[in-house]
């Protein structure tokens, strides 16, 4: 697994135990696993928690503007792959945009999942798809000034023996394999 997917699938585990032990009961299956065929865990407060946690995460660990990009292409992989629907991609959106926010002012991820708590409580996280329910439009937010110009580009990805294989290109939202970057 490349060290991007691992960091993800890492942080979301951890949103949805702190969300299970925190918030309330996430559903299990019999051997003990997150049982995802339930809907618990889309287009609600679980799926908020773990956009604006994962989000958070990555700007920890890579910069604003980094987990913004990633984020975006994150969504546009929705959008081709699952058509989906317009809503649901500004509810992530927003909610990653608020983990950025929480990822940026804490330095642990403990500390960022009770900010994430407290942000879901005050009702700060869009947590429906029901444009009824809940209006609220994303706002894409220009993260150029963000962007470090002695480090535009940054390592999502090295092989077993640590070898740098895939970098995001922060300035043109881009990711580049060993041979494009070198």
């Amino acid at each position: 697994m490349n060290k991007l997917k691992q960091i993800k699938k890492e942080a979301e585990n951890e949103a949805y135990l702190y969300f299970h032990e925190n918030i309330r009961p996430l559903p299990k299956t019999k051997e003990g696993n997150w049982d995802f065929k339930t809907g618990e865990f889309i287009n609600n407060d679980v799926d908020a928690f773990r956009h604006t946690y994962v989000s958070g995460v990555f700007t920890q660990k890579f910069s604003e503007a980094a987990a913004n990009i990633l984020g975006q292409l994150k969504e546009l992989e929705g959008d081709l792959k699952r058509n989906q629907p317009p809503e649901q991609k500004n509810m992530d959106l927003w909610n990653n945009q608020v983990g950025r926010k929480y990822g940026s002012i804490s330095s642990t991820k403990s500390e960022l999942a009770k900010l994430i708590q407290n942000a879901l409580t005050k009702g700060e996280l869009i947590i429906s798809i029901d444009q009824e329910k809940d209006s609220r439009s994303y706002q894409d937010s220009d993260y150029s000034s963000l962007i470090d110009s002695n480090k535009p580009i940054i390592v999502v990805e090295e092989n077993e023996t640590g070898r740098n294989e895939w970098f995001l290109d922060l300035t043109k939202g881009t990711l580049l394999s060993r041979d494009q970057f070198v």
